[in-house]
């Protein structure tokens, strides 16, 4: 990981190595915490901009309140705070990392007393998957771990502690020799990767699981509006992992995986086993509007003050 100069720290600026918390912050024991993935791309004029900052910044207090979690911070001075560490730091590209946890004082779980702390911390990271992925595709598994129920966790709140189910499932594809997890619902039916969220195409039609059991990922919706501007048939709804193995073709999306194409699931091929046309030119629109070649979509940028 490349380190950078500054975490930005409950309204302050703080040098790297001295970021530090507390061993007794609750959120470290027991996992109560929210955060975001945000992205900020350099332009192709030279600038910088965040992309869909705004509603990352509404997720990260959106998920707070869903886990009764106070912030003390507004959306807007979010948003400000992320910006004020990208430039603090000097960086044209990079990965953003707001998070909100639980400070030291009571241990016992309710712990309704602790204070909400509030981090960003700015580093350069490319394709989540590697460059590879997102030219070629990925090999995916089916996990033998399940994606967790709406009844067992609070499914529309990035939390921290529900991406133990992520990490598990990730490790277990990565010991067998795989890129990714693919988790089922506990009903069987596909629901996202470790991280992402996932699109099939078959003659035509392009569907994605609806978000009963899953984030509501914002480059999901991302690709959502993408698709159907382009008008592409496009419907939200449940199916199962054989779908994939005879789909045309299949993609992750999220923050971080940006468009990965799927080239094989459990050992089949999706499709040919390599990035198919309505792929391909979702990644080239896509990439065309986070480097602001798309004037259509410039309300989604937020540009780093020079």
């Amino acid at each position: 990981m490349t380190t950078t100069d500054k975490i930005w720290m409950d309204g302050e600026l703080v040098d790297w190595d001295d970021a530090q918390v507390h061993v007794l912050s609750h959120s470290l024991h027991y996992g109560l915490g929210v955060f975001e993935g945000i992205r900020c791309y350099r332009c192709d004029d030279g600038s910088s901009a965040v992309f869909r900052l705004d509603d990352h910044a509404r997720r990260l207090r959106d998920s707070a309140h869903i886990l009764s979690l106070d912030c003390p911070w507004s959306q807007d001075e979010i948003a400000t705070a992320c910006l004020d560490t990208i430039k603090a730091n000097g960086l044209k590209e990079c990965y953003i990392r707001p998070l909100l946890y639980l400070g030291e004082g009571e241990m016992g779980l309710a712990a309704t007393s602790n204070k909400v702390h509030l981090s960003i911390a700015v580093w350069p990271w490319g394709a989540y998957l590697g460059d590879d992925a997102i030219k070629n595709g990925i090999r995916l598994k089916t996990s033998s771990l399940q994606r967790y129920t709406v009844n067992s966790f609070m499914t529309k709140a990035k939390a921290t502690g529900q991406y133990i189910n992520s990490i598990l499932a990730s490790r277990e594809a990565a010991n067998s020799g795989y890129d990714e997890a693919l988790l089922l619902d506990v009903d069987g039916f596909v629901a996202e990767g470790c991280g992402e969220n996932l699109f099939m195409a078959r003659g035509g039609r392009v569907k994605t699981p609806n978000i009963a059991t899953v984030l509501e990922g914002i480059t999901r919706d991302t690709v959502i509006t993408l698709l159907r501007d382009q008008g592409v048939d496009l419907v939200e709804e449940r199916f199962t992992r054989d779908e994939i193995y005879i789909a045309d073709e299949a993609w992750f999306t999220g923050t971080a995986a940006e468009i990965t194409p799927i080239a094989s699931l459990d050992d089949r091929k999706v499709g040919p086993g390599k990035p198919g046309p309505i792929t391909k030119a979702l990644q080239e629109t896509f990439f065309a509007v986070i480097r602001g070649k798309q004037p259509s979509y410039e309300h989604w940028l937020t540009r780093v003050p020079s």
